[in-house]
């Protein structure tokens, strides 16, 4: 990794943000969507939107019959939404710009097809439904996201996953996403247009220049893959718009917020301490905060200090090292795990550049003066699972 180091001189890429003195929790600024377009007790139309329907029809999808929008759970299981099993590991073909990630897994032409195939299914079913949220949980750089479904249990499934936004919110921004969900169409659509067998529950498509993302078959129900294909769409718009999406962790200890960049076997050693989100963060330019609904707070101040751990058995890093932000970015680019590299410790799908991700790290950590450390979690007896080393961790936690 000696070749990245060249990029961390600490006297470039600064940028300048602005510093926070905003209290430990940020209450939401958002207004949510008042109202969805059907009687709260009797689930029928009320409101027959011109709007809605030219909006769906400029993204391929022509309403039969009835186009539902912003149902809440209530209204969903009305129209008889039920709650889906939950599936993992689905395939996930992506196109566009994937840094360091080869050639795209779909072709324009096959994802073109696809989403042809798609548009007419879903224009077939009499009542499609309609969900507008967004991307980040705070307004000033999120995303907004229009899915369109032909399944009331997809979206009872999806909406949990996506931030409440303003009525119009996706028609006013810039660089929305659209979410295709086609759960009824033929288990054979894949092989029928050149893209071979594929999961007989289903897969995920995405295309970054074209902001879409298509899900077939069971898809819906395969969270962990469905956010990982939401993130590489979301990712660059966010960092366009002055957010920086990271693969991380929050944890708080006292009045202190800290983010941790680890395996997934390392948070389980510091269960406590973690706020409840695997989905990812966003660092906004005076605060933090998630990529995914959590049902919980959404927004929090600054941390106070940044933990990123390596696993180094040979003796060689230390337990604790304290970094300068530009040594930050190096291990954070590099994400070294015995042998290993994760840049960024991001396993899923790049849409941005890690280098460029990591010089915008480094100049956050040194505007906002962000401590930073390494933290060796497999430094011979104190591994992952011993008291000393989460000793040592939460010592620095007090001294944040």
């Amino acid at each position: 990794m000696k070749n990245f180091k060249p990029f961390f001189d600490e006297s470039s890429f600064a940028r300048s943000r602005p510093t926070s003195s905003n209290p430990f929790f940020f209450s939401s600024q958002r207004k949510f969507a008042a109202s969805a377009s059907v009687s709260q007790d009797e689930g029928r139309v009320i409101d027959y939107s011109y709007g809605l329907n030219l909006a769906l029809a400029g993204k391929g999808v022509i309403v039969k019959d009835q186009a539902f929008l912003n149902l809440n759970s209530s209204q969903l299981q009305h129209k008889g939404a039920t709650i889906a099993e939950s599936l993992s590991g689905l395939p996930l073909l992506v196109r566009g710009h994937v840094p360091g990630g080869g050639p795209s897994e779909i072709s324009k032409p096959h994802f073109t097809k696809l989403l042809k195939q798609v548009t007419n299914h879903i224009s077939s079913i009499s009542n499609i439904f309609v969900h507008d949220g967004a991307i980040g949980s705070s307004p000033k750089c999120d995303v907004k996201v229009r899915l369109i479904s032909d399944n009331p249990s997809a979206m009872l499934s999806l909406s949990h996953m996506l931030w409440e936004t303003p009525t119009r919110a996706v028609s006013q921004d810039s660089c929305p996403l659209t979410v295709y969900v086609a759960t009824s169409i033929s288990p054979g659509i894949g092989e029928s247009i050149g893209l071979g067998s594929k999961e007989n529950d289903g897969f995920i498509a995405a295309d970054i220049e074209r902001s879409s993302l298509i899900l077939c078959g069971k898809a819906f129900s395969d969270s962990n893959t469905t956010k990982e294909a939401l993130a590489a769409l979301s990712w660059p718009v966010i960092f366009a718009r002055g957010g920086l999406p990271l693969s991380a962790r929050l944890l708080v200890s006292g009045d202190s917020v800290v983010l941790l960049f680890a395996p997934k076997r390392t948070f389980k050693s510091c269960r406590d301490l973690l706020v409840p989100s695997d989905a990812g963060v966003i660092l906004y330019s005076n605060g933090l905060g998630f990529l995914f609904q959590t049902g919980g707070s959404n927004l929090f101040k600054l941390p106070a200090s940044v933990f990123l751990a390596s696993s180094d058995s040979s003796g060689v890093i230390p337990s604790v090292s304290k970094l300068s932000p530009g040594q930050a970015a190096y291990h954070f680019l590099a994400g070294y795990q015995n042998g290993k590299f994760i840049p960024a410790y991001n396993k899923g799908t790049w849409s941005i550049d890690p280098l460029e991700l990591a010089k915008a790290f480094m100049s956050k950590l040194k505007d906002d003066q962000i401590s930073s450390y390494l933290f060796n979690v497999n430094g011979g007896e104190n591994n992952v699972n011993g008291k000393r080393n989460w000793d040592e961790f939460n010592s620095l936690l007090d001294r944040s």
